[in-house]
Order: C-alpha cells, then structure tokens, then sequence
C-alpha cells in the first residue's frame, strides 16, 4: 500500500575500484631508475678519473667548457638571439660593443674600417700559437726519452697566448727539494721548449708556482721559492739559445693559484712559459 511510512529504505552500496595497485605502484620505479642513473654517472666519473692522463682530462673538460657565446652583446635584430643567427652578419652590434667579421658598409659598421684586418691578424695568431703547440706535442712520438719528458707538460692557447706548463710527478721533480736548482728533467724540458718557441718571434713570460707548505712555519717560502725557480728557468732558457730580448715577464705567484683540490700537492710545483700574443 502507498499509503505505508514504515517501508525499509533502500542502500546503494558503491565499491570504490583502485587502480594502479596503491602504494604499490610505479612511482618507485622512476626513483630507482633516477638513482640508478647517478650510480652509473658517479662510476664513469670515477673510471676516467683513474684512467686518463692529466693532458687527456684536459681535453674532456674543454669539451664540457664550451667557448662560443649563445646570444652576441646588444644585436640589433629580434627574437632570442638577436638577429637570424648568432654568426650572422646582417645583424651588426649599433652600440659600438662589438664588430662584425666582414667590411660592412659606412652606414652599417660597428668596429671600424680596421675591424676585418685585426680578426684576420687575430686568426692568424691563433693558427701559428696552435702549430707550435702541435709541434711540441707531435715530438712525445720521437722517442721514450721525449715521451718521459712530456708527460711533464700540458699546453692550451688562452688569451694571454700559447701557455706551456712544466710541473712535478711524484718521484720526478723539477727542481731538488725546496730549492730552485734545477733537476736534469727539467734542463731537457728547457732545452725542448727553446727549441720550440723559437720559431716565433713573440715576447716570452715565465710564471713560478709552488705547493703550500704548513702554516705554522715561521718563514714561509712561497714568495721566495717561486720567484727564484722562475728566475732559474729563464736562466735556462737564455742558457740554451733564447735571447734575452724576448723575455718580457719573470713572476712569482707563490702558491695562490693551486691547480688541485690538494694545494700542497706536488702538482702544483710548476712553471708556465708563455709565448705572449703581439698585443700583450
């Protein structure tokens, strides 16, 4: 009958469905894998680390220092390099922070009526400064002796120019101990590098760097040390044909400029010569 109020109510039972199985699902996986993958990159890290020289690890961290500029100063083109490209000439710098590489018009020059000339000089330099260094080098392949002698040395063409460094291996020093006279080795290398830069004619620097000694030495002799083993390679440089016309720069750094994480490693004993650009 209708008309009844005690008719037993009707429950609609909804069963919720979960998918993915809960906490077991497979966000896990992604973490692991994120994880997996830092291992894998850590291992690799530590595998090149002890099985490359000191020349070739300077290799692969150039490759991870790119040198080429992502947008130019002040383009005058739009979007988000400045113009159609970043090596485009039709965009030229207006502000006067840059030039192009080819002679533009006079309505349209950014560096000046020279700005061609000083790339192309430019150009030209960094082909003679890199000849050098392969020719320096190229001569590890002429014997073991010169093998053994290289493994002292690394070379890069910076700014300042064609930097040549000369450091300590463990059990091969350059110089007697805490002393600035120097070892047979280092007489070879000297005798090498001569041979080498002399077929330019650019001014010469010779930097001295040494290892830091522990602090609580009352005379510390960073300064001194450094100064008199740069002074001892110019010595030998002029000593086997360099003249001294040439050298322009004799410094000592002391040991402000460590090239590991170490700064009383041996590897931080160590004399730059440099083969100045002309502009320097």
């Amino acid at each position: 009958m209708a008309g009844q109020s005690n008719a037993a109510p009707v429950i609609i039972k909804r069963k919720k469905i979960v998918v993915g199985g809960g906490h077991h699902g497979g966000a896990w996986k992604v973490a692991y894998a994120d994880f997996v993958t830092a291992m894998m990159a850590f291992f690799m890290l530590m595998w090149l680390l002890g099985a490359t020289t000191e020349k070739q690890r300077k290799g692969i961290a150039d490759y991870f220092n790119p040198t080429i500029p992502i947008s130019p100063a002040s383009g005058g083109g739009e979007g988000a390099f400045g113009g159609d490209s970043m090596f485009s000439d039709n965009t030229l710098v207006r502000t006067g922070t840059g030039m192009a590489a080819t002679t533009q018009g006079s309505d349209q020059k950014a560096g000046g009526a020279g700005g061609a000339k000083a790339s192309d000089a430019t150009a030209a330099e960094d082909s003679q400064l890199k000849k050098l260094q392969s020719v320096l080098e190229g001569k590890g392949g002429e014997s073991m002796t010169m093998q053994a002698l290289l493994a002292h040395v690394v070379t890069k063409v910076t700014d300042e120019g064609l930097v040549i460094e000369v450091f300590d291996l463990d059990g091969a020093p350059l110089f007697e101990a805490d002393t600035a006279t120097p070892t047979r080795t280092l007489t070879d290398i000297s005798t090498l590098v001569s041979q080498v830069v002399e077929a330019a004619e650019n001014s010469i620097a010779v930097d001295g760097y040494v290892r830091s000694y522990p602090v609580m030495l009352v005379n510390n002799p960073v300064w001194d040390l450094s100064s008199a083993r740069a002074q001892a390679v110019r010595t030998l440089l002029e000593s086997v044909g360099t003249p001294d016309q040439r050298l322009s720069r004799v410094s000592g750094h002391a040991d402000r400029k460590p090239v590991t994480a170490d700064p009383s490693a041996v590897r931080n004993n160590r004399i730059e010569v440099i083969l100045l650009r002309r502009d320097r």
